[in-house]
């Protein structure tokens, strides 16, 4: 979870409200969220269910189901026979659903075996399906009871422990009915209906009977308001469903497990409600991020090109007009870059992969009317590159600082290249001018961020205004090997030179920020490291992907091939949800990756980087402007044969089997498509 400092620019429309940096009464240090590390989050938003592994939802911390950032439920506790069934298994089932099992034992059971079990259905939007089996050979009748509660509180209260008191509940036709003072409310109702309702301790009761072998199902649903549809419930036309398989089985369940929860992570522009983007991650950023959410869309371009057209369009919404040195930049808020470096402008990260995304949304297939509406703002994006970095040719941080960083120089440079493609392929002038300037930022670039010594050099994370060098090592460099693609699906030039850039791939595949699971934010030896930091030392997996396909793309597989293998580990042990980030510490034999308590998961940017990470391994280089396709597979087939299918290009499926020698094939592809190797 990122830390930001809002900016001045306006705001995107209303969201669900973050937890984070929320002040406590009286002002002071912004509490710090609770960990949600061992909770199960099912999502479909605006929806989210947030529980334990028991299932019994009490009211503490987090627990409870919550609908646009407000708490609509926050107990269901069930008691059969009088008592709190055992928990003995609760996981998450798919990304909006969670399954809780247990046992109950009734006073007619002989011996220590449980004679009934009890199995929970929990989807994201409070939909509660709970259902008894009899296990015994006789009848029994059982008192069930539900408790129930809530204080409608949001989402940011209840993170920063200021909840509300609990709201007393009124009788509402087979349920309860709740009510807030600022005229919000919420409604549980039951199938079938409970023979006792007291409202005054929130309790529905139930006397139910089973015969041997019988199964009785209760239903509770929660709703507040009209009916809300959750964006995702349409989301195949913007994420498809992508499969994989192969000789290592994990990757099915990984692109899976992916696919469910880019599309859980969904969200409707309330002013456009057919165009859908990404929220950055739950629970604490359950809205838009400008930086985030383009990509997030760029890597999960192989899945077509409408989520990225949509988020494209919402950000061109409120790209700032107007005189003055902002205008043309998208507006983001400020986020922390760690010990080492002033916090960094988002606005400008999404400036920059705004015209890099729509150029290789174009190569991609995307339609010529969504290229239109949007290649506007794709100049504008460029001509407030062009006014900010000057004469000196280098783009400082906006506001006193006028820090030179190594990483924005790296999105500028493929803004440019890319852009310069995008403008030639439209008829637009500026192209050539772009690759000059381009080609001017290679060369200075090369001279100014890049340290040279006896262990062979390395870049800096950036310049001072004084000119000073900002020499530690992190996982931001691998920016420096992320090129795009242009015209016949060739790499953009990179940013460095051969020897420069072989002995990054170098730094990258060592122990210092390799960690076994993935790339560390900071280097290991570097002052200030923290495993546990989220930009000092935690493994960040979006960054890690980066640089998996900058490194293949380079040539450099063995050191791709262990980050890739890292993150696949990684993934296993949080179940293939992976967060946006989990421990930096070195791997052991016998360890497992370290949860940051604070982490999003599911995450926009982890989940789409799944998209990209496998796809490498194929190495689709899309033209669809040029009617071809080729694949540059990675040689060394890292995970052994696999077979992706599932994709899109040019708007139709697209299906790619690499075998175990590394030999890339095309087995489905949009008719008129020159295929290659």
């Amino acid at each position: 979870m990122d830390r930001t400092v809002p900016s001045r620019p306006p705001a995107p429309p209303a969201r669900p409200p973050s937890a984070a940096g929320l002040a406590p009464p009286g002002g002071g240090r912004p509490a710090a969220p609770p960990p949600v590390h061992h909770t199960l989050i099912c999502v479909a938003l605006p929806f989210l269910a947030i529980s334990t592994e028991h299932g019994q939802l009490d009211g503490h911390g987090l627990e409870g189901v919550y609908q646009s950032g407000r708490r609509l439920l926050a107990r269901c506790r069930l008691r059969v026979a009088g008592s709190e069934p055992v928990a003995v298994q609760g996981a998450l089932v798919t990304a909006d659903r969670a399954r809780f099992l247990a046992v109950v034992r009734t006073p007619n059971d002989p011996g220590p075996d449980p004679g009934v079990g009890v199995e929970r259905s929990r989807a994201a939007d409070g939909t509660e399906r709970i259902t008894l089996r009899s296990f015994t050979g006789r009848t029994v009748r059982l008192p069930v009871e539900i408790e129930l509660g809530t204080d409608l509180a949001g989402l940011g209260a209840v993170a920063a422990g200021r909840p509300g008191p609990e709201l007393r509940a009124t009788v509402h036709d087979s349920g309860m009915r709740w009510s807030a003072a600022d005229g919000a409310h919420t409604v549980v109702t039951a199938d079938p209906p409970p023979k006792d309702t007291l409202a005054s301790a929130g309790l529905l009761r139930w006397e139910l009977e089973l015969r041997p072998g019988s199964v009785r199902t209760i239903e509770l649903r929660v709703r507040s308001g009209g009916p809300v549809r959750p964006a995702g419930r349409n989301g195949g036309h913007h994420v498809p469903d992508a499969q994989a398989e192969g000789d290592d089985p994990r990757v099915a369940r990984l692109l899976r497990t992916a696919v469910e929860d880019l599309r859980a992570l969904l969200l409707r522009d309330p002013d456009h409600p057919a165009d859908l983007h990404l929220a950055a991650g739950v629970p604490w950023r359950c809205g838009p991020a400008s930086a985030e959410s383009l990509w997030a869309a760029r890597m999960a371009l192989p899945l077509g090109t409408r989520l990225a057209a949509d988020t494209l369009r919402a950000l061109s919404r409120v790209q700032l007009s107007g005189p003055g040195p902002a205008a043309g930049r998208v507006p983001g808020p400020l986020r922390d870059a760690g010990p080492h470096l002033p916090p960094a402008c988002t606005g400008v990260e999404a400036t920059l992969a705004f015209p890099a995304v729509l150029a290789e949304a174009r190569r991609w297939g995307l339609p010529d009317q969504d290229l239109e509406e949007l290649l506007p703002a794709a100049e504008r994006c460029l001509g407030w590159l062009r006014n900010a970095a000057g004469e000196s040719g280098l783009l400082r941080d906006p506001g006193p600082t006028g820090l030179r960083r190594a990483d924005t120089q790296a999105h500028a440079h493929r803004a440019a290249l890319l852009g310069a493609d995008l403008l030639e392929a439209c008829g637009r002038p500026g192209a050539d001018w772009w690759r000059d300037w381009a080609s001017a930022l290679r060369h200075r670039f090369r001279k100014e961020f890049w340290l040279d010594d006896r262990a062979g050099g390395r870049p800096v994370a950036g310049r001072a205004l004084d000119g000073s060098a900002l020499p530690h090592l992190g996982a931001s460099a691998a920016h420096l090997l992320d090129t795009g693609l242009l015209g016949g699906g060739r790499p953009a030039q990179g940013l460095l030179d051969k020897v420069q850039t072989e002995q990054l791939a170098r730094l990258l595949g060592g122990p210092a920020l390799d960690s076994g699971w993935g790339l560390r934010g900071l280097g290991a030896k570097e002052p200030g490291h923290n495993p546990f930091g989220h930009r000092s030392g935690a493994v960040r997996v979006h960054e890690t992907a980066v640089a998996v396909s900058g490194l293949a793309a380079a040539g450099y597989e063995k050191e791709a091939a262990s980050l890739l293998r890292g993150l696949l580990d990684a993934a296993e042990a949080f179940a293939y949800r992976l967060p946006e980030m989990y421990a930096g510490q070195q791997r052991t034999t016998d360890g497992a990756p370290a949860a940051h308590p604070a982490a999003c998961r599911p995450a926009a940017v982890a989940s789409a980087a799944v998209v990209q990470l496998l796809t490498t391994l194929a190495g689709i280089r899309p033209d669809v402007p040029a009617r071809s396709v080729a694949l540059h597979p990675m040689r060394s087939a890292p995970l052994g044969a696999i077979r992706l299918s599932g994709l899109r290009v040019a708007g139709g499926p697209f299906a790619v089997r690499v075998s175990r020698t590394g030999l890339g094939m095309v087995e489905e592809a949009p008719p008129g498509l020159q295929l290659g190797v």
